[in-house]
């Protein structure tokens, strides 16, 4: 999918699409509940539509209903199916795969794309430990162990995914369970999603130190009605937007939100304002926008970009390629990212990466530069009605 683009004034009202992070956690909490819930709204992304795949395939009952999904709980210890489809969605696989290691069957977790790539140290290193099988092949991951009660050491410096899978897994057990995390913790602020998850679910984890968890067991997940807070992450590309001089609204945010993309409003002032070094540590789905923000505004200094090489693209590295053919130049080093200033319209089709957030912030320069984007159609791993709510703004966006 091609999308051209041409520069013009945006301007209205546009309703933050509801949060995949907490779309995520809020389904998997409701398919470990007994009984039957309704969690809304939804937004069907690609990644969504991973979680209900891998959690259909747990045993979860999963069925549409207006904006929502009903969701009928399962026993992932008992499920029928050995294989978990995950996608493209490294939330999906990081979240499901210790649910995979209750029953002490063997289960196999397939993906796509760059996927299966992605680092699963904590993982790997958590079922060497109690002689697990954990082992990659080139199209699949296949895991056999049974976890039991007890202390768990697990690094927080690669992805805190990795601590929320293992709350799911280890609140379905009966007994005291425990998480030291070893500094530093990355992307503290989906720990704290997490949490909050977990204790609307009724099996709240304690957290009386930073780098401690404890987890009660014997505890069940709570049915019920669930309602999904908008997305900070995709509502930034609209705060690029608005802040870089159109005339936009948006609304469905909370403000109170613990979501750490929430910060993208007071880092794009400081960008504005110019001169400005923000730390993408907590919120590295940020940074693709930002550095196309940080363009448009004569440059910035972005710190804590070590990890961006390992999503669905080489972050730092696409945009920087990408930015090349507005004019702008970036330096990447080992864990930071200096964009210069200089903004033209390209005059090379851009590629999208097979990346969301690349074709979003792409997007957002192209609103001012005109440009073509290859690969436009990567929206749908988050944002499917991306284009639309573009065009609703007054976007000259054409689709071929």
């Amino acid at each position: 999918m091609r999308a051209e683009i041409k520069p013009g004034a945006l301007r209205g009202v546009i309703s933050a699409p509801p949060s995949k992070s907490m779309a995520h956690r809020m389904l998997i909490c409701a398919a470990l509940a007994e009984g039957e819930s309704l969690v809304r709204p939804i937004e069907l992304s690609e990644d969504i539509l991973a979680t209900m795949d891998g959690l259909r395939a747990l045993g979860a009952g999963i069925e549409q209903d207006g904006d929502g999904l009903r969701v009928k709980g399962c026993r992932p210890a008992e499920a029928e199916s050995g294989v978990i489809p995950c996608r493209e969605s490294g939330s999906t696989l990081r979240f499901l795969l210790p649910l995979c290691l209750l029953g002490g069957r063997e289960m196999t977790l397939t993906g796509s794309g760059r996927l299966l790539d992605r680092p699963l140290d904590v993982y790997e290193t958590l079922c060497a430990e109690r002689g697990f099988l954990l082992e990659r092949t080139g199209e699949a991951i296949r895991v056999r162990g049974k976890l039991v009660p007890g202390e768990y050491t697990v690094r927080g410096d690669l992805s805190s995914q990795f601590l929320t899978g293992l709350l799911y897994a280890l609140s379905l057990l009966d007994g005291r369970s425990e998480i030291r995390i070893l500094p530093p913790i990355e992307s503290e602020p989906y720990l704290e999603m997490t949490l909050e998850a977990l204790a609307e679910a009724g099996v709240p984890a304690e957290r009386s130190e930073r780098e401690r968890l404890v987890i009660p067991g014997g505890r069940r997940f709570r049915t019920g009605e669930k309602t999904v807070e908008g997305d900070w992450s995709n509502a930034a590309f609209f705060e690029a937007l608005g802040q870089a001089g159109n005339d936009i609204r948006i609304t469905g945010l909370r403000e109170d939100s613990l979501q750490g993309d929430k910060v993208c409003r007071e880092y794009f002032r400081r960008i504005r304002e110019g001169g400005a070094c923000v730390d993408v540590t907590d919120c590295p789905d940020l940074a693709p926008v930002l550095m196309a923000f940080a363009a448009m505004c004569g440059g910035a200094r972005l710190e804590g970009t070590r990890r961006l090489r390992f999503k669905e693209s080489d972050r730092g590295q696409a945009m920087a390629e990408e930015l090349a053919k507005f004019g702008t130049p970036v330096t990447i080093g080992e864990n930071s990212i200096e964009v210069g200033g200089g903004l033209e319209a390209p005059a090379e089709i851009l590629q999208g990466h097979n990346d969301h957030r690349i074709v979003m912030s792409l997007a957002v320069l192209c609103s001012r530069t005109g440009g073509t984007i290859e690969d436009a159609g990567a929206v749908r791993k988050s944002f499917p009605g991306f284009w639309d709510a573009m065009r609703a703004l007054g976007a000259a966006v054409n689709i071929e």
